[in-house]
């Protein structure tokens, strides 16, 4: 329990990389949900369907890296407020493809400016050449806890 202690008392969140990442991640959903007047939660599929594409929930959740059933919750919200419209696959009748309606595209199209907003915001924080590396430091972190199996579901 002594060694414990010691942990806890070394752990500072000011120097925790996971920490302070997911401290940046809420507030830039926040700033984004503020500018957007809606939750962020539908962004991942905002940019999987964007210029008229159709996938299915299984694809979506793929390609957000997402559990099947938040996929599916995210959907059904979605599907509620009128954003998506599910069509049967002719062969397969228990699959059914997902696409953006036009009050779905338009709220996307509100989405993706709230978030150019907010990137722009961050960017001229950090000025161009620190965003650069920004951006290049997180992907190297992407590519690192993909390897560890993070990413997979």
């Amino acid at each position: 329990m002594k060694q414990d202690s010691k942990l806890y008392k070394n752990f500072a969140r000011e120097t925790s990389t996971g920490y302070l990442v997911n401290w940046a991640a809420r507030l830039f959903a926040r700033s984004l949900e503020q500018r957007f007047g809606a939750s962020s939660g539908p962004m991942p599929v905002f940019f999987a369907l964007q210029n008229g594409r159709a996938l299915s929930q299984k694809e979506l959740a793929r390609l957000a890296s997402v559990e099947q059933p938040t996929m599916a919750a995210t959907l059904k919200r979605m599907e509620r407020d009128g954003l998506i419209e599910r069509r049967p696959v002719p062969a397969d009748r228990r699959s059914a493809t997902i696409s953006l309606t036009a009050t779905g595209e338009a709220q996307a199209r509100t989405a993706f400016q709230a978030a150019i907003d907010v990137n722009r915001l961050v960017g001229e924080c950090l000025g161009e050449a620190d965003e650069a590396l920004f951006h290049a430091m997180l992907a190297r972190v992407i590519a690192a806890l993909g390897q560890d199996g993070a990413a997979e579901k």
